[in-house]
């Protein structure tokens, strides 16, 4: 019979390859793991700073666009029902809740942006919205992460009619089919009306957190 004979008992050929060793498998692995590990740790301390400034990029446009292009803006933070000028050591988004206070050229306040987050049709969205603490109308919204349904719900960024609708309307706010001129009204956008009222829910949630404590603090001082 042709080939090796593997019967109990016969010794290998001397060319036939040795039992791998566990042990050397073992330290095998450990060391792709620690290089693997330095790796992703290398790059993510090489690209944090140019992500944490282009996150810092986003956000400075989206607080322009939610506040129509204010000359600067500060950030505060609510804190217990009041504004501080520094989130306190240890506090998270949820206990230090930061808002972005636009200002004219003449130093006076035009409008307050806050970011707001809630579950939607497949994930969780997160927007900025701009609130007038003086006229009590919103001044525009812009969603800032969304994974919806291509094509339907992710319209809520990308229909420009949709997203106008924030600019002048006065919380809170309410989903409609049907406009009917009515402040507050929010036209849903057809198909998508689980992402149209995600955005509206997030969006009154989160002034009735905030607009006591921007109103006190900030209405006085705008135009």
């Amino acid at each position: 019979m042709s080939g090796i004979d593997a019967s109990p008992g016969r010794p290998l050929p001397a060319d036939a390859p040795a039992p791998a060793s566990a042990l050397r498998m073992i330290v095998g692995l450990g060391v792709a793991g620690a290089v693997a590990g330095l790796l992703i740790v290398g790059v993510f301390e090489a690209t944090f700073e140019t992500i944490a400034a282009h996150k810092a990029e986003v956000l400075r446009r989206a607080v322009a666009e939610v506040l129509q292009g204010p000359a600067r803006y500060e950030t505060h933070y609510v804190v217990d029902g009041r504004v501080v000028d520094e989130r306190p050591a240890g506090g998270s988004e949820e206990d230090a809740l930061p808002i972005h206070v636009g200002f004219d050229a003449d130093g006076r306040v035009t409008g307050v942006a806050v970011a707001a987050a809630g579950a939607g049709f497949q994930d969780v969205i997160t927007l900025l919205y701009g609130f007038d603490p003086t006229t009590a109308r919103l001044l525009g919204m812009k969603v800032l992460e969304s994974r919806e349904t291509p094509g339907l719900g992710d319209r809520i960024e990308k229909d420009p009619a949709f997203v106008a609708q924030f600019a002048g309307a006065r919380p809170p706010l309410v989903v409609v089919k049907r406009p009917t001129g009515a402040d507050g009204e929010i036209d849903a956008i057809s198909g998508a009306t689980i992402s149209s009222r995600a955005v509206v829910r997030m969006i009154d949630r989160s002034l009735d957190r905030v607009r006591p404590v921007v109103e006190d603090s900030f209405a006085e001082s705008a135009p």
